[in-house]
């Protein structure tokens, strides 16, 4: 899961918009291209104050625009110094020179949380993104949106009549000119004439799948050059509806790392459901407690802003900082980093091809960058086995379930 049933980029230049159109599948529009928040508008909040006391519209916006002049002037800051920072510390160098810009009080609490918001767009605290490339992805216009039925209905569809088989923890990879195996747990090898990579970044970072030949240096430096973020989520569920008709909940504090907020699932799905967001440090951490303790403590928050709140009839909470499959949730620019690490990791090796959200060079942490970045790995992956065979006339683009991807009938959208 990259974020949480969500779309960036509800427009039709989407690759995977063919296939949601097909399905015939509802988007909710959570945002317009130009949001601060990235994936979430102003328009239907309501944001609280540790204390459960609700903070005034007005002064969030307030807060949001000088929030926007901090970050353009960030852009100045950039342009100053040849090396690489954190936008966080792009930040302090900002309000050092603009002093008129900081904040005090229930303010300074609201820019903390745009910064807690910032970063659960990255996955990691604003100390670790960079100040070079924060602003340079190539986002799709439409704004953003959540997929009402979820992720399902497409993975299904891509999956039809292909042999997949599940729980099969690959260990190691032997790849070279002519053949490819894998090997999994419990000793069996499948063999083939290729083989395509798409594990998360997480997992190539903790070394769990052993490669041979060995991974060249310049291929393991592209892995250890690309960070990897964790965001994670405790969903609620609740026999009635106790809050306000909003998209979400925010909570304003001290620090980025107490903020917080809810998504409020009601609005766009109808069922009585409140999401809580964590992501960086904080996700980590929230991975340390059981998952009564982490619906607990999320509880805790919302009787605050909700004295009458009731208790969740049943819940779910993510832990793909420490999940063995995803060790993180998606790749992020790390300070400093080399600008062609996005092509030495997607780089084939013989007959090895690498796919994912990591390897995409312009939509990382987005299943549509997983997905374009797939067909490009399977795409160079057929042309060099058939190129093997000597067919290379065969080639052309793979169809790729063609029969779903042309559709005449447009995005269906809604606001409610």
């Amino acid at each position: 899961m990259m974020h949480l049933l969500r779309l960036h980029g509800v427009c039709n230049e989407n690759p995977l918009a063919p296939i949601i159109r097909s399905l015939g599948l509802t988007l909710y529009r959570t945002s317009g291209d130009d949001s601060v928040l990235y994936d979430h508008d102003l328009e239907s909040y309501t944001l609280f104050d540790m204390d459960g006391h609700q903070v005034p519209q007005r002064l969030v916006k307030e807060v949001g625009d000088i929030f926007k002049k901090i970050l353009k002037e960030t852009e100045r800051v950039r342009d100053a110094h040849a090396d690489d920072m954190s936008i966080l510390q792009a930040i302090g160098l900002v309000l050092d020179k603009h002093p008129e810009l900081r904040q005090e009080g229930l303010a300074y609490e609201v820019l903390q949380w745009y910064i807690c918001r910032m970063e659960a767009w990255f996955a990691v605290d604003a100390d670790m993104i960079s100040l070079k490339t924060w602003d340079q992805e190539h986002v799709l216009s439409g704004g953003h949106g959540l997929m009402v039925q979820g992720y399902d209905h497409i993975i299904k569809a891509l999956a039809k009549d292909i042999d997949i088989r599940l729980n099969h923890r690959v260990t190691k990879i032997c790849y070279g000119s002519n053949k490819a195996m894998v090997m999994v747990e419990g000793g069996r090898n499948f063999v083939a004439d290729a083989a395509i990579v798409t594990v998360p970044i997480g997992v190539l970072k903790a070394n769990l799948i052993q490669f041979e030949p060995k991974l060249p240096k310049w291929k393991v430096a592209s892995i250890s050059d690309i960070g990897v973020g964790s965001e994670n989520k405790v969903a609620l569920q609740f026999d009635k509806v106790f809050w306000p008709n909003v998209e979400f909940l925010g909570i304003v504090a001290p620090t980025s790392y107490a903020c917080g907020y809810f998504l409020n699932l009601h609005k766009a799905t109808g069922h009585p459901v409140l999401v809580y967001m964590a992501a960086g440090r904080f996700a980590y951490d929230l991975e340390k407690l059981s998952d009564e303790s982490s619906a607990n403590f999320v509880m805790l928050q919302l009787k605050k802003m909700f004295p009458d709140a009731t208790e969740p009839v049943r819940y779910l909470v993510s832990r793909w900082g420490t999940d063995p499959n995803s060790l993180g949730c998606y790749a992020h620019d790390v300070v400093g980093k080399p600008e062609d690490v996005y092509e030495r990791l997607g780089a084939p090796l013989g007959n090895l091809f690498f796919g994912g959200e990591a390897v995409s060079m312009e939509h990382q942490g987005s299943v549509h960058g997983a997905y374009s970045a797939g067909v490009m790995a399977a795409v160079n992956c057929q042309r060099h086995v058939l190129g093997k065979l000597g067919r290379l006339d065969k080639l052309q683009l793979l169809p790729l379930r063609s029969e779903i991807v042309e559709a005449a009938f447009p995005l269906q959208i809604s606001r409610m």
